[in-house]
């Protein structure tokens, strides 16, 4: 048996100066980024970190260059996914300088396109895909044929692997949201189960933990660091001859005083936070 283990962080909503809103602890958004961070550092078994997403909370340059220096603390490499939040339609922020500013100081991340692949261990295989609309002010996601033929070439590549599939807007909603859907989820969930070996599919956006599976994909959605309950995922997955097991690991932001009040202002906690199963658990897809 060979195991991976990473941590997903999700809707971070960084911004350096802000204000707490009626949903988004914006202006607690860099303790508890640290204190992820913090969490994330205290192990010595995290092969590496993903962003799904919405890592900065307004498009600007100031901003995602006062996100880094916290994202640089982690010990583990790191790599994200752009959300809606994260460029700027028609203005300076746009995926070029976006992905600039990450490699100049992120010696890990040598991507130049919005979504690539690595192997971080052997038969493993990351995929991080940009299913953000970049011409139209929209919370809606849409993945364009380029991306789904490049996305079918890497599936059929790794055949073999276990597929870790990350992106920000989720193929299976973890509630109905027409204003925040995938435009074309139904054309990438029949691609990527037209295969066969193991997949997990890991989202955000929508701020909410859920974990559903369908034969041998695991659709998980995780929830916002920014808002209640203040969450990340740390996440094994352990690939054995016939089966591959993922085992998800909760952990809630230490900062106590902060979740009590992101708890109060969400209309229903428990839609958030979801039910024990999409917390924690273990999950088996056989080979």
């Amino acid at each position: 048996a060979s195991n991976l283990r990473f941590a997903q962080v999700s809707d971070v909503h960084f911004l350096e100066n802000g204000s707490n809103t009626t949903f988004k602890m914006v202006g607690e958004s860099p303790r508890l980024l640290d204190d992820a961070v913090s969490q994330i550092n205290e192990r010595n078994d995290i092969d590496f970190v993903m962003f799904t997403g919405d890592q900065i909370d307004k498009s600007f340059e100031k901003e995602l260059r006062a996100f880094l220096p916290h994202a640089q603390k982690l010990n583990a490499p790191w790599y994200f996914a752009f959300g809606n939040h994260d460029r700027c339609v028609g203005g300076y922020l746009t995926t070029l300088v976006y992905l600039e500013m990450v490699r100049n100081v992120n010696t890990n991340f040598k991507f130049k396109k919005a979504y690539y692949s690595f192997e971080p261990k052997k038969n493993y295989k990351v995929i991080v895909l940009d299913n953000i609309i970049t011409d139209e002010i929209t919370s809606n996601g849409y993945i364009d044929e380029e991306q789904l033929k490049w996305l079918k070439k890497e599936l059929d590549s790794s055949k073999k692997d276990t597929v870790l599939i990350f992106m920000h807007v989720p193929v299976i909603e973890p509630f109905a949201s027409p204003n925040h859907k995938l435009r074309n989820a139904i054309a990438l969930k029949q691609l990527i189960e037209s295969y066969k070996n193991p997949i997990g599919v890991f989202q955000g956006h929508y701020h909410a933990a859920k974990i559903t599976q369908h034969e041998n994909v695991l659709y998980v959605s995780s929830p916002a660091l920014v808002s209640y309950p203040n969450a990340f995922r740390i996440v094994n997955v352990t690939n054995y001859k016939d089966k591959t097991v993922f085992e998800f690991d909760w952990k809630e932001t230490r900062e106590k005083t902060i979740q009590k009040m992101a708890k109060i202002m969400v209309f229903s906690g428990a839609i958030y936070a979801g039910e024990t199963k999409d917390q924690t658990g273990i999950y088996e897809i056989k080979k």
